[in-house]
This record gives structure tokens, sequence and C-alpha cells, in this order.
């Protein structure tokens, strides 16, 4: 039972809801078209726990094999860290991941697409490259993670495609409008690696992880994560604008305050230890507004 408090702890359950909110959000667009698939929405959710999952693991591993993850970091002691898991067994957790999430990922391309193998490869590319952005941003000598090119990848994953490939699956369609609030999952998401970059900037550049973060510094970090938050709130109002069918679609408003009040508070910490609570917070809320948005657009 202790291993397994370990490893649920290395599994990172409070990042698993930002994940979970880009999906929802693809997958509410796709209900309120009239076009969607249950199946095609469920295979896709389990899909991306899996990889977030993975992706976390994978964080893990190659912080600690680097040395990153060390005493002198602010945020909760990672698994190889502490000792309890041990590399190897680390890196088995790895393989099994990569595993489940290639079965997940085929199910749902063989539910979304049947027999049209032409899309079928397509996704499953973008599945490839969704595992291995996962597995490269910390592992490896050139992993993007330690060059600052993390913020991009968040930003296309757990954004564009994401958002609009969930939405795609369900419809085999593409409305370019749904680059809207694809950009403002995107960013919001990004906004958390931001926040989590930002908590650890000292640790970071002692152990050579040059994040856009440790590279601005705090102050224009802060500033950096103003604009991805303000833009994403932007990218959302301009699709309602386009697309407004009633006072419903609104809904989502609620969750402003909440992102500006987070806003503010940030920028008056100074100790970067206190960052970390609001990494919950900021994920909780995007879950929130994904929610909201999609409430708001069924109705």
């Amino acid at each position: 039972m202790a291993k397994l408090k370990y490893w649920i702890e290395a599994f990172r359950l409070r990042t698993l809801p930002l994940a979970l909110s880009t999906i929802l959000m693809g997958s509410f667009l796709a209900v309120a078209s009239g076009i969607y698939n249950y199946n095609v929405i469920a295979l896709a959710l389990i899909t991306t726990l899996l990889l977030q999952t993975l992706s976390n693991l994978a964080n893990d591993y190659g912080d600690g094999l680097k040395g990153t993850d060390n005493h002198e970091r602010l945020g909760p002691m990672r698994a190889l860290q502490s000792g309890q898991i041990r590399p190897g067994q680390m890196k088995i957790a790895i393989y099994i991941f990569v595993l489940l999430s290639l079965i997940s990922g085929v199910l749902l391309i063989i539910e979304a697409f049947g027999s049209d193998w032409y899309l079928g490869l397509i996704f499953l590319f973008l599945g490839i490259s969704a595992i291995a952005a996962a597995i490269k941003y910390t592992v490896g000598k050139k992993a993007y993670g330690y060059s600052g090119f993390g913020d991009i990848f968040v930003f296309i994953f757990f954004g564009l495609i994401a958002v609009m490939g969930s939405y795609f699956l369900n419809t085999l369609t593409l409305n370019y409008s749904v680059i809207l609030p694809s950009i403002s999952m995107g960013l919001f998401s990004t906004a958390v690696l931001n926040l989590n970059n930002m908590r650890d900037i000292k640790n970071d550049l002692a152990s050579g992880k040059k994040t856009l973060a440790a590279k601005m510094g705090l102050e224009k970090a802060k500033k950096y994560h103003l604009l991805l938050i303000s833009i994403g709130m932007l990218a959302a109002i301009v699709y309602t604008r386009f697309n407004f069918t009633s006072a419903w679609n609104l809904i989502y408003l609620i969750c402003f305050p909440m992102f500006l009040i987070q806003l503010r508070n940030i920028f008056k910490i100074q100790n970067q230890k206190l960052l970390d609570p609001y990494l919950k917070k900021l994920a909780l809320t995007t879950l929130l507004f994904s929610v909201l948005f999609g409430i708001g657009l069924v109705l």
C-alpha cells in the first residue's frame, strides 16, 4: 500500500482535470453541432488521461535522472527524487503507459473512422507524435523542455490538436471557427505550465533547464502569464460573438473573475513557492470554463 501511494503521487492526479478539459471542449463543440459519438468521446477521454499520465511519469523520470528534481526544488517531491520508485521501475511504467495509450488510441481511431484508413493513419501519426512529445519533454539529451520549447508543444497538443482533433473525430468535418476555443484551451494549458516553470525558475536555471519562464525571469514571466490568460479569454469572446445563439452561450463568463483574481494574486507573489497552489486552481478553473462553455453551447 505504501508503494501504491507513491505511484499515485507519480501519476500527478491534479494535472488530469486540465487534460480532460481540452477533450471536453472539443466534444461539447461536436455535440452542439448535432454530430457526435458517445463511444468516441469516452475513448478520447480515456486516451488523453493515459497520455497525460504518461507525460507525468516521463517528466518525473527525465528530471529525476538529470538531477533537476532535488532538495532545492520548490514543488512537491517527485517519485524518483524521493527514492521510493527506482529508475528501472519508472521506465517500465512508462512503457506500460505507452502501450495503453497506443491501444486506446487505435480503438478510438477505429471507432471514429471505421474502414477509412487514410484518416486513420493521419490520426495514428498524430497519436504517436503526442506520445513522443510526452516523453521527449524531459527525457533524453535533446529534451525540448530544457530548451524553452515546452510552451509551444503544450499549446499545440493541449490546445489545437486536442480540441480540434476531438471535434473532428466526432463530426468528421472541420469547422474553422473551432480554432478559437482551441486557442483558449491551448493558452490556458500553457499558462499552467508557465506557473509551474515560474515556481521553479531558480532551480531550473541551476540545473540547466532553460524554460521560457527561466529565460524571461519572474517579472516578465508574470506579464507573459497575463497575456496567455487575457488572449485565451478574448478568443472565447470572439467565438461567442460570431456563433451567438442565446444568452446561455455567455455562462462561461462566470469563470473570468476567477481568472482575474488569480492573476492579481500571482502578480503580488514574490516567494515563488507560493505559486504552487495556483497550478491546481488554474487547472480547475480551466475545467470549469470548458464545462460551462460547452453547457452554454448545448442549452
